[in-house]
């Protein structure tokens, strides 16, 4: 199909807004354990993110089947609005932040609003972004993938700039603002999305009991759609993997901030550093797509889980107010993370060929497990008076154990085709 270049224009917005809201919450992680603030403990502020990574697994499994019976617009303007949603809960608890009993119930709204947003919107609009560009379909997943990592890496910055002005909240209002702009502008398109022939029956098995779905892609990677009855033997290395990766990733994107803090960082410093392990995160992502001819993919995924581990053994021996050295260790870790989960799904989709349609939505349903274990876990952990230097030390160890496993993950493969791996109803094409 022939897509005008408003409609390719607004799906990279979308792209675009969707990470700096995905990140809009941890962003925030020291307003919401200030004690002039929201005043959270440490499990109050970890057990936030639980509602949103159950309504982030249930949007993704459910996604392709929603999209076949209602259309994929449909579902691309409901992850709009759920995020538009979730801002405007964050906005509201604002108004009542001193009164736990009252601010609480709706961040746990708000991260939940945020999770079906991020399920629903993400795998749609890379669907559509392969559509949109038939003759450059990797270079456009790319693109599309860059510029939502590029949003991960703005929301700490404005969250810098707006607490700078004495009022944080600018940031949600910002991205609510820029979410109904989106809205306004995709409702007037008509947003259709040829597929290929192939990707006709895997996104009708999605309707079949126990079948997987639409998986979305964390912090920018991309999904699949389709299904197949039952998950196969060979996978659970690849889940394993996702999870333990969750883990790592999200040690150091919800945790971060809150640590350097404790070490006398300023909470300006800490958004910067934050800022930086996204912004590694995105650029690890594109070099490695890049220079993959050079550095074949398979061997940057054996040496990363070991970059991860370094960084993590430097973030746990961070002197106090050294913001320097907390943005090279986070930056590390950042490069470390980077190229992990996409060159995970695609290993899975060459791999297991006979359920490639569905090995997208698994492996994020298990790093999206991996991610509530580190986002919730920690909390009792730190109340049980368990240092963060002391759970970045054991976080080393869990990066150590990634290396071993992209061993039997990538056992006896070539590198994959494409770093970014395509939505499943384009593998066909591929």
């Amino acid at each position: 199909m022939t897509a005008t270049r408003t409609e390719k224009l607004a799906i990279y917005a979308a792209g675009l807004v969707q990470g700096i809201t995905l990140v809009t919450f941890p962003a925030a992680s020291t307003i919401f354990t200030s004690a002039t603030s929201y005043g959270l403990s440490a499990s109050q502020y970890g057990a936030m993110f639980v509602p949103q990574v159950i309504a982030a697994i249930a949007a993704s499994l459910a996604g392709a089947a929603l999209a076949s019976r209602f259309g994929r617009k449909p579902v691309y303007l409901a992850g709009l609005a759920a995020n538009v949603a979730s801002m405007a809960l964050l906005v509201i608890s604002r108004l009542v932040m001193t009164d736990q009993a009252a601010a609480y119930p709706i961040l746990l709204a708000a991260t939940a609003c945020l999770g079906l947003g991020f399920g629903l919107t993400v795998p749609t609009v890379n669907t559509y972004t392969a559509a949109f560009h038939p003759g450059a379909i990797d270079r456009s997943i790319l693109v599309l993938n860059a510029l939502l990592g590029l949003g991960t890496a703005l929301a700490p910055v404005f969250v810098a700039i707006f607490v700078g002005l004495g009022a944080w909240v600018g940031l949600p209002i910002l991205a609510a603002v820029l979410l109904l702009g989106l809205l306004a502008v995709s409702l007037r398109l008509p947003l259709r999305a040829d597929e290929p022939a192939a990707a006709g029956t895997a996104a009708a098995s999605t309707t079949a009991p126990g079948a997987a779905a639409a998986g979305a892609a964390g912090r920018g990677t991309t999904p699949g759609t389709g299904g197949h009855h039952g998950v196969p033997g060979p996978f659970l290395a690849f889940a394993a993997f996702a999870v333990l990766y969750g883990f790592c990733e999200t040690m150091n994107g919800n945790w971060s901030q809150i640590d350097l803090t404790s070490l006398h960082v300023s909470a300006a410093s800490a958004s910067i550093t934050l800022t930086v392990f996204w912004v590694m995160v995105t650029a690890g992502r594109v070099l490695f797509a890049l220079v993959q001819r050079w550095v074949p993919s398979r061997l940057a995924y054996h040496v990363l889980p070991l970059v991860l581990a370094g960084a993590f053994v430097l973030i746990a021996a961070l002197p106090a107010a050294s913001p320097g050295l907390g943005v090279l260790a986070f930056g590390l870790a950042g490069l470390g993370c980077s190229a992990l989960l996409p060159l995970t799904i695609s290993f899975g989709q060459e791999k297991l060929t006979a359920v490639s349609a569905s090995v997208a939505s698994w492996v994020i349903a298990c790093y999206q497990f991996g991610y509530g274990l580190a986002a919730f876990g920690v909390g009792p952990l730190r109340g049980a008076g368990v240092s963060l230097p002391a759970i970045y030390t054991a976080s080393a160890v869990v990066a150590v154990a990634l290396g071993l496993l992209s061993l039997a993950v990538a056992h006896r493969r070539p590198s994959p085709a494409s770093l970014h791996p395509r939505p499943a109803s384009h593998l066909a094409a591929r």
